[in-house]
């Protein structure tokens, strides 16, 4: 069975979904979640469902190797639910094509520093686009530029506002995320 850390910095919807998916598999399990915001409500979410959840510092990140360390123990696989920082170059070459990130659009567009969460559904809908989605890719060390693994799009109206987009890539992403995390553990022969 493969380890998996997941780095959020939020609510934890993603994470909580993800842990759920593989506690009914033979799969994975995640065995720790990381944040980098003490406020995050992912940490209520992991203590309900039993799941260690440990905040870090951007020195542990960047400076020190004490995350890096933490992943050596923890961790086949690295998820990134909802994180907002960019991934060190001795995080993504310690786990290559093992570091997988869910964008709420269809990249290439509206990627990038700065892209995330309102900002994407925002910049969505300001720009009359008629559908967006979600991406599911591989981390390398830029924002948003690493091999997309699966794609799902969705319909924009025009009564759509972001808070709608937001909720229809919403249900995407609780759809998808778990089960192409699983595709991709199944399919990576070491």
């Amino acid at each position: 069975m493969k380890r998996i850390v997941i780095f959020a910095s939020g609510s934890g919807s993603n994470a909580e979904n993800i842990i759920n998916f593989f506690k009914h598999t033979q799969t994975a399990a995640v065995t720790c979640v990381l944040c980098n915001n003490q406020q995050a409500k992912v940490f209520e979410r992991c203590k309900k469902l039993n799941t260690k959840c440990l905040h870090f510092l951007k020195e542990d990140f960047y400076t020190s190797d004490t995350i890096l360390n933490i992943l050596k123990k923890e961790a086949d696989f690295i998820i990134l639910a909802g994180f907002l920082w960019r991934i060190p170059q001795k995080i993504v070459a310690a786990f290559p094509q093992k570091i997988i990130n869910i964008h709420p659009a269809l990249l290439p567009k509206y990627g990038g520093k700065g892209m995330y969460g309102m900002h994407v559904h925002k910049a969505v809908k300001d720009n009359n686009e008629t559908e967006t989605g979600i991406t599911i890719h591989y981390v390398n060390e830029n924002y948003d530029e690493g091999a997309v693994i699966f794609q799902s799009k969705t319909v924009v109206n025009i009564k759509d506002t972001p808070t709608t987009i937001a909720g229809k890539i919403q249900l995407l992403e609780q759809r998808y995320f778990p089960e192409i995390i699983q595709e991709v553990i199944l399919n990576t022969h070491e």
